[in-house]
């Protein structure tokens, strides 16, 4: 008997309750979401909808009839300056933020799905036998070489967070944030200064790690160590392969997953960014938010409901660079030099403590989240 069948065999026995595992098939894009009504906000957003039409075809050289008491400059219109108003409003006070891989590559990570440049365009050398493989749990325990050849490469500590993490970063400093939910492994969320209470990582992390079989813990630092040595960490209790606490397919999301029961429905604002909502359960909690919330999109493409045209109402999206969008949103707010100077603070003292660990002094005022981050995120060489 494979080790895989016996895996399969003991997680299928293990438990009574309804299992929620990752998977790549995609569910229904537009479930049901709950009813609620909040005139005041749809009344806002009506107008403001009203305000992007308008616009919309002024670009396309046609002149809407329009009163006066709603005519608007070309300038105060489009999808950012409409969530920002509300934001700036104080119709916002519980945001919930969605993101994928595309949040990471302007740190040098690449993405998943992006032709030729994604990582699953550029597993060839790995020799398996669909992308997929590489994070399949059946897989890795019938071979667990590939997914450690490639977790050398994704291993947190290289990479420093960029200007979208700390937009969210302050969306939790202004007191907006009501939980970040990711589907990334590289701890830049942490490494930022999110504090782990407003943190969902739905596809765990590098932070902990276990056996795959019998799930018995493993000292994640001497995990690392062996596996950037390009050995194979093993369980001293069954003799199985020790791996990160990362969410394979097939295995089931974390516990801490499961708190979006209680935070989509107190959602007032969902952020979506970068990501292609490809992967379930985790593409569906979009569609858990109530009726009457807007939903932004930040992203290179549209992506699951919003591909559908027209927009569902409530649903605003902006396309291209990431970044370039997430900035324009933190200028309309009136906290890109608010973030800049957080981002210099915070990078510029990861450097210094890098670079001569002795002087401990300039930093020790740091906040205890900004100390942690930087070290947990050193770069090992």
């Amino acid at each position: 008997m494979s080790k895989a069948k016996s895996s399969r065999d003991r997680r299928a026995t293990q438990t009574s309750v309804t299992r929620v595992t990752r998977s790549s098939i995609i569910g229904p894009q537009d479930s049901q979401r709950s009813k609620a009504s909040d005139s005041g906000l749809v009344n806002d957003l009506s107008l403001m909808r009203v305000s992007e039409q308008k616009a919309s075809l002024t670009r396309k050289g046609k002149s809407p009839k329009v009163s006066n008491a709603h005519q608007s400059s070309p300038t105060s219109t489009g999808p950012l300056v409409t969530i920002g108003r509300l934001m700036k409003l104080g119709r916002v006070r519980n945001i919930v933020v969605v993101a994928g891989a595309g949040i990471s590559t302007a740190s040098g990570i690449p993405d998943f799905r992006t032709p030729d440049t994604g990582l699953y365009a550029n597993l060839v050398k790995y020799d398996i036998p669909y992308p997929e493989a590489i994070f399949n749990i059946d897989y890795f325990s019938d071979n667990p070489h590939p997914f450690f050849s490639l977790a050398k490469e994704l291993y947190p500590g290289c990479h420093r967070p960029n200007y979208v993490h700390y937009f969210i970063r302050m969306l939790h400093q202004k007191g907006l944030l009501l939980r970040m939910y990711t589907q990334n492994i590289d701890g830049l969320e942490k490494v930022c200064g999110i504090p782990d209470d407003k943190l969902v990582e739905a596809h765990g992390s590098f932070a902990t790690a276990a056996c795959h079989l019998c799930y018995t813990p493993y000292p994640a630092e001497e995990a690392k160590q062996t596996i950037m040595n390009g050995n194979v960490p093993i369980c001293t209790f069954c003799a199985g392969a020790v791996k990160p606490s990362v969410v394979f397919f097939g295995e089931d999301l974390p516990e801490k997953y499961f708190q979006h029961a209680e935070d989509f429905p107190k959602a007032d604002l969902l952020m979506i960014m970068g990501t292609s909502l490809k992967i379930e359960p985790f593409a569906s909690l979009i569609n858990t938010v109530k009726s009457t919330v807007p939903r932004l999109l930040l992203n290179r493409d549209p992506v699951g409901p919003f591909e559908r045209r027209p927009l569902k109402r409530g649903d605003y999206m902006e396309l291209g660079d990431l970044t370039d969008s997430v900035q324009k949103l933190a200028e309309i707010l009136g906290w890109h030099t608010e973030i800049q100077d957080l981002m210099f603070s915070q990078e510029n003292g990861f450097m210094s403590s890098y670079t001569d660990p002795s002087s401990s002094g300039e930093n020790s005022d740091s906040s205890e989240a900004d100390s942690k981050s930087s070290e947990s995120s050193e770069p090992s060489h």
